[in-house]
């Protein structure tokens, strides 16, 4: 079984990557191993253009082709290498003679490293520490450690979390909205906005603001594993939201979901949460959403940003605009295009239906269930591949955009591709036919492009030299109307049929038929005269 990768890893692998990570560092933070992180590495370095991908989709560990970059994306297909076999058992450990000295020592709460250097010096152990440590481990019994401080360097890290606002009371009704907080992690820099439910939506505006706020966006964020952003937790290959990971790209950052039930991960924000309900918002109640959001704001400027952090012993203001603001990410020209999207199916017209307007696909897809995503501007269209199959921009509800390239030809009328194509064709019927029909143009304007079509379709009933006769008699006399037209080609075929010839291969003499009579005569007058008479 092959060891895959889904595509929000790769991105954030290649992100982390070129933000200058370790592969140690990348791989303890993302579950992966060094030797993988290495390989996509020396595949970003040998990339080829890249191809464009669903969001969402898999790749494998392990290959040679082309990877993607933080802000594109390329497939990455049979990306396979086989699970590694087990190692072979190796020697026993020189601590398995003394492994009950080991436990007793265990349970009296003393470290490796100090029953190592009691073995050695009461018992005149010879191993080395490294021994002692492995086989502490594999008895399961190690000596939890303290947990380790991570501080980040300026720019480096942003965390993310939500907790619960004040409550608002609005046309008397009561409601507590959700609070999402967001901690630049050197400086403790950070941004509060009220949202009343946790939609991806309001998640990714809530960060845009953030980001607005601070001038500049981290290179990585850490959030939980709230719905809005991950639709399956998994400590070593969570499943992100694909408009998330969309996001992320657009901004350039790389977005880590902490381990499930983990809090700890993201004690910066976690603490900061609490700051915010209890110091901010303890007590209060507001008559908006809006006033509650203008409070925080305020909040953020005249009180957090100004107190000395009870860790850095620094001002919070003071080490955010004189390091970190300028460690920052810039932003964007333009805000992430936020998209809805969908499944739809293919009407018998061939277009489909969004947000009330309609929105032709190419003919192949008839009846056929492809995948769509809009915004405010555009309307794209893609197959089962995910590869874009339409582009359109938005139309008003209640009315069609359609590509000239998704009609079949034999659905394209004579009339829509204009008067130049009809007289090419009428050009190969002959100069007669052609110069009546130019002549007719050029009289009657556009009324006449459906008279071309009419005369084309004589074609198929008259031959050629009829229609250049009619034409010329028509053109001479100054007609331009299709109808009596007509009716001179219809008179030429009437006398045509009416007209009689004394010689023909297949007509026998007048001669024949007037001795053929009179040998019958003769036939029957003789078997007459031998009848009886009755």
């Amino acid at each position: 079984m092959a060891n895959r990768l889904k595509m929000a890893k790769v991105h954030a692998i290649i992100g982390l990557l070129e933000q200058g990570w370790s592969y140690r560092r990348i791989g303890r933070e993302l579950g992966v191993d060094r030797d993988t992180v290495a390989r996509y590495d020396r595949l970003r370095q040998n990339r080829s253009k890249p191809a464009i991908v669903a969001t969402g989709s898999e790749v494998s560990e392990g290959s040679n082709a082309a990877i993607p970059t933080v802000g594109s994306s390329s497939i990455l297909e049979g990306l396979v290498f086989p699970e590694p076999s087990g190692r072979p058992p190796g020697r026993p450990s020189h601590c398995k003679p003394f492994s009950d000295i080991i436990k007793k020592k265990l349970d009296e709460g003393l470290s490796a490293q100090r029953i190592w250097q009691d073995l050695a010096g009461e018992i005149g152990y010879t191993g080395s520490y490294s021994s002692v440590k492995r086989f502490v481990r594999r008895l399961g019994s190690t000596i939890p450690l303290p947990f380790r401080r991570m501080e980040c360097e300026p720019g480096q890290e942003g965390q993310v979390d939500f907790g619960f606002g004040a409550w608002v009371i609005e046309n008397g009704k009561r409601r507590r909205p959700h609070i999402l907080r967001i901690t630049l992690s050197h400086s403790r820099k950070s941004y509060s906005e009220p949202i009343w439910r946790q939609t991806t939506e309001n998640f990714i505006r809530a960060l845009e603001n953030a980001f607005r706020a601070f001038g500049g966006v981290p290179k990585t964020l850490v959030i939980d594993n709230l719905k809005a952003a991950v639709k399956d937790a998994d400590w070593f290959d969570p499943d992100l939201n694909p408009k998330v990971v969309a996001f992320a790209r657009h901004y350039g950052t790389v977005i880590l979901p902490t381990k499930p039930y983990m809090p700890r991960h993201k004690g910066k924000i976690e603490g900061g949460v609490k700051y915010v309900k209890n110091n901010a918002l303890k007590g209060r109640i507001f008559s908006s959403l809006f006033e509650q959001k203008q409070f925080l704001i305020k909040w953020e400027r005249d009180v957090a940003d100004t107190r000395i952090h009870g860790t850095t012993k620094k001002q919070v203001r003071r080490v955010f605009e004189e390091v970190e603001r300028r460690a920052l990410q810039p932003l964007p020209a333009q805000p992430f295009p936020f998209y809805h999207e969908g499944k739809r199916n293919v009407h018998r017209d061939g277009h489909v239906e969004v947000a009330k307007g309609y929105y032709s696909v190419p003919p192949e897809y008839l009846g056929r269930e492809v995948w769509v995503r809009w915004d405010s501007r555009l309307v794209r269209a893609f197959n089962s591949q995910f590869e874009q199959i339409a582009v359109h921009p938005r139309v008003a509800p209640g009315k069609f955009n359609t590509s000239r390239a998704h009609l079949s030809d034999r659905k394209i009328s004579a009339v829509e591709r204009g008067a130049e194509y009809m007289l090419r064709k009428i050009i190969g019927i002959g100069t007669e036919a052609s110069l009546w029909a130019k002549a007719m143009l050029d009289t009657r304007g556009i009324e006449g492009v459906r008279v071309l079509q009419g005369f084309i379709h004589l074609a198929k009933k008259y031959p050629a030299p009829a229609i250049n006769q009619a034409s010329r008699i028509a053109l001479n006399a100054r007609m331009f109307r299709l109808r009596p037209l007509r009716e001179l080609l219809k008179r030429h075929f009437s006398q045509q049929e009416l007209e009689f010839t004394d010689t023909h291969p297949i007509i026998r003499p007048l001669s024949e038929y007037q001795e053929m009579i009179s040998v019958s005569f003769k036939i029957q007058n003789e078997r007459s005269e031998h009848e009886p008479t009755p």
